[in-house]
């Protein structure tokens, strides 16, 4: 990490403001700069963790703030020590200790042994530009507090960055989530890792969720979640195109010559719309691209060179293909719009499935027209499976949509969330 002072700004900022903010510490705005207020939450953080005060995030400074980013830090066992004591000093749950160090045995502790401690605030940020590197850490901590997630890979980007999944439950019955097909769409990424922290969190703690028993879910079904299919079209959007990637000359060309790639790129960092690479009328998404203005690789629409060409959409087919899932959700923003038909396949039983949770989150129900009616993974779903698949348009406005809506977005589909593992069909 670089270090950060008065006058510096990015996503590495907002994250430490963020932090900051839960710690007590009023950074002042969430903004991603570095201003008087958040110079001096940094040195009241750095007084109160015995650094030198001076405001400025260098090595050491960011050390300590790696260890409270993750959400837990690893504690060693000294002479006298017992959980309960433990907890009472790091001011957190003892049932919340437990559950972070499930295979150890509180009458057994032993000098040296070392347990983690998890912090009295929540893993994943909501107020944030919500980068891979973020992401790849909320995972780590929240596998920590919450061992039973199961965390796997599905394949990796073209730039080599993991495609990550999560596993909530053991039951029979499994569905898929998955977010973020397209780069501007990141704010879904974060209401995938939300909904994870909250079920884990109430999974743990033996309580239920909007009516729901999340352990009675685990029981009977398998969540199976893939928050960020196109991790390298996100950070090229949030963080810009940086000199050192591969394909630095030929993104600025595929986008004619600009760089405002933060606000319009939709595709993986090829140029391939991901949306539009699965194997469902993949044909007639080809024919339509001219009609759109797409004549190559660029920004959005552009279906590849054949299905499932990116390494991004085959690791989502191929982890589909290794499943049997009863039912999918694919979330994209924007438009508060729920998509779940494709031509004359669709299950009868969709249409029951998608009005319940177009009541339950307040979104209209809708059919697709023109280019995005073909190869898409919802429409390859459904193509191939004959099950249901639905497309969830969060937010309202223009992508990328704000991350001041993730609130009502998250209340708007937290009930879809815990309702489509147990839809019969």
């Amino acid at each position: 990490m670089r270090t950060l002072k008065r006058g510096s700004s990015g996503n590495d900022v907002m994250e430490i403001q963020s932090l900051l903010e839960k710690m007590g510490l009023n950074p002042g705005p969430i903004d991603g700069f570095i201003g008087l207020r958040t110079e001096e939450a940094i040195k009241q953080f750095q007084r109160k963790y015995g650094l030198t005060a001076d405001g400025i995030i260098g090595s050491r400074t960011d050390k300590v703030l790696q260890g409270f980013l993750l959400g837990y830090e690893n504690y060693t066992i000294k002479s006298g020590d017992t959980l309960s004591k433990i907890a009472q000093k790091y001011h957190i749950n003892l049932a919340a200790l437990v559950t972070a160090n499930s295979g150890t045995d509180p009458l057994k502790l032993q000098i040296r042994q070392v347990i983690k401690v998890p912090f009295a605030f929540d893993v994943v940020d909501t107020n944030i530009n919500y980068t891979y590197e973020i992401m790849e850490r909320d995972i780590q901590g929240l596998k920590s507090r919450y061992p039973f997630i199961e965390v796997g890979t599905a394949g990796k980007s073209v730039l080599g960055k993991n495609l990550y999944t999560l596993k909530l439950g053991n039951g029979p019955a499994e569905v898929f989530y998955n977010a973020t097909h397209h780069a501007l769409e990141w704010i879904t990424s974060p209401l995938l890792m939300k909904f994870t922290e909250n079920f884990a969190k109430a999974y743990a703690e033996g309580r239920q969720m909007r009516g729901y028993n999340p352990r009675d879910i685990w029981r009977k079904n398998t969540i199976y979640i893939m928050p960020m299919v196109n991790p390298d079209g996100v950070d090229l959007v949030l963080q810009g195109l940086q000199r050192d990637n591969p394909f630095y000359d030929q993104l600025i060309t595929w986008n004619k010559g600009r760089m405002n790639f933060g606000e319009v790129w939709e595709a993986n960092i090829k140029g391939v719309d991901l949306n539009h690479n699965y194997d469902a009328s993949w044909e007639l998404s080809k024919q339509a691209e001219p009609s759109y203005g797409v004549y190559g690789p660029g920004p959005t629409r552009f279906s590849g060179p054949s299905p499932e060409s990116e390494p991004e959409s085959k690791a989502v087919a191929n982890f589909t293909r290794n499943h049997n899932f009863r039912l999918v959700l694919a979330y994209h923003s924007q438009g508060e719009v729920i998509y779940w038909t494709y031509q004359d396949k669709t299950p009868p039983e969709a249409q029951r499935i998608g009005e319940l949770f177009a009541r339950l989150s307040g979104y209209s129900l809708a059919k697709t027209t023109g280019i995005s009616s073909y190869a898409g993974y919802k429409d390859w779903f459904i193509d191939k499976y004959r099950r249901p698949g639905f497309t969830i348009e969060v937010g309202q406005g223009s992508n990328p949509v704000p991350i001041s809506q993730f609130a009502k977005i998250y209340e708007d589909n937290e009930g879809i969330l815990l309702a489509a593992p147990s839809q019969p069909l």
